[in-house]
Order: structure tokens, then C-alpha cells, then sequence
């Protein structure tokens, strides 16, 4: 007599299941429009109360095609308009509710209007080779020693980025420690290795068939560098025991 309810039970959990979804085929599903969304992402929203999956008794995620359905309005107009997620949710929430609530402005083109094609990354200030060597304080020779380690690398025309002579003055500093450039080879790679990083988690941005999304690759760029400098200081100062003002 047992049995039969816990076959029962066994028979309604899975026609609850029935039709829902694992975090992972969402992830899936959701891919081809958004290929920069991650697990953490929809745990986030999810977290910011944009939706509501079902909960197995284990704990795992279930979502209904209802739920992907939100998520994709949510994620395009992150994409496309840029707004905020507390204006996200009103405006989804009011939806379902009936209510006809236009699309909040923000950062949205006018029907109509063709959606510009992002401009080329503006171009960082240069400059020449003396003026780095004056700015730098150095002489010819240094800065010829630094170039064969890559810590400062020339355009193809010869001159500089505008970031050469901070990377520049930080190395004659440490020269004055006695830390060599031979011995800053190991920052020069890590660094490589955290720009490499970056360069990875954006390009699906840079590759997006969507021009505005292609045009955000650069505001993501620059915040995830900021994070990655961060980050890169605080576990230096971890590992020293120090704590900088």
C-alpha cells in the first residue's frame, strides 16, 4: 500500500519536470542570440529578481520556456538599449500584468532610424621617440634595453603610445631599487597573459552581428582591465603582507 503513493509522488515530480529546463540547456538555447552569456550571468539575474526558476528538492535550477523567454527580453535590451535592471524588471513586470508600457528611451534608436555601425576605437595619442626619451628621463641605450625585453614596444611607424611614458617612468623607478628590466620580464608576461584574458571574454562581443553590441566590446574592455589591475595589485600586496594607501 505504500507503493502506490510513492510510485504517485515519484509519477507527479516528473510531469512537474515535464517540459523544463536545466541551466545548461538555457545556457544553450540562449547562445546564438547572446553568445557572451554565462551560468553566473543568469544566476545573477536570477539573484536580481528578473526570474524565478523552479527548484527541484535538491536545489538545481528548472526553468520553463516562459522563463527563457524572459530571459532573452531581458538580455536584449541589456544589449540593445542599455538600461538599467531595476527599469528591466518594471517595465517586464508591468507587461505581464497587461498594462501597455512603451519601451523606456534610453539609449534606444527611434523606429526608423538605421542603427549606426560603431566607429573605429579612437586612437590613442602618440608620441615620438625623443619625446619619450625626455619624458622618460633616459638615454638612447635604456630605452633600446627595454624594447628587447617588451616592455615598450614601437607602433609600425616608429612612434609611441601616449601609455609608453607612465610604462617608461614606472621602469626607470624600479631601476633605481636595482630591479633591472631583465628582471620586469615576469610582469611583461603576466600582463600579456591577463590582457590574453580579456581579449578572450570579449571577443564574442567584437564578433556580435549586432553593431551596437560590437560597439559595448570596448567599454567592456576597459572595465574588465580596470578589474584585472585591481585585482593584480591586491594580490601583490596580499602576498607582501602591505597594505598601500
Amino acid at each position: 500500500m505504500l507503493q502506490t503513493p510513492s510510485g504517485g509522488a515519484r509519477h507527479g515530480a516528473a510531469a512537474t519536470d515535464s517540459g523544463l529546463m536545466s541551466i545548461g540547456t538555457v545556457l544553450n538555447a540562449l547562445r546564438d542570440e547572446f553568445p557572451e552569456v554565462t551560468i553566473s550571468k543568469i544566476r545573477f539575474l536570477e539573484s536580481e529578481g528578473l526570474i524565478e526558476p523552479q527548484r527541484t528538492p535538491s536545489g538545481y535550477r528548472k526553468f520553463s520556456a516562459h522563463d527563457v523567454e524572459r530571459l532573452g527580453h531581458v538580455l536584449r535590451m541589456q544589449r540593445d538599449h542599455y538600461l538599467p535592471l531595476k527599469v528591466i524588471r518594471e517595465h517586464l513586470d508591468a507587461m505581464e500584468r497587461g498594462e501597455a508600457v512603451p519601451l523606456p528611451s534610453l539609449g534606444r534608436q527611434r523606429d526608423g532610424d538605421p542603427v549606426p555601425e560603431p566607429s573605429e576605437a579612437p586612437t590613442a595619442a602618440r608620441i615620438s621617440r625623443a619625446e619619450l626619451l625626455a619624458a622618460a628621463g633616459v638615454d638612447e641605450r635604456e630605452l633600446i634595453e627595454w624594447e628587447s625585453y617588451g616592455l615598450v614596444t614601437p607602433l609600425e611607424d616608429g612612434a609611441y603610445e601616449a601609455e609608453a611614458v607612465t610604462v617608461a617612468g614606472l621602469v626607470a623607478e624600479l631601476g633605481r631599487f636595482g630591479i633591472e628590466p631583465r628582471h620586469l620580464r615576469v610582469m611583461k608576461a603576466a600582463a600579456d597573459r591577463e590582457a590574453g584574458l580579456v581579449d578572450q571574454v570579449v571577443a564574442p562581443l567584437k564578433r556580435h552581428r549586432n553593431p551596437q553590441t560590437r560597439a559595448h566590446a570596448q567599454a567592456r574592455t576597459k572595465e574588465l582591465a580596470g578589474l584585472t589591475v585591481k585585482l593584480h595589485a591586491a594580490l601583490v600586496q596580499t602576498a607582501l603582507g602591505v597594505r598601500l594607501p
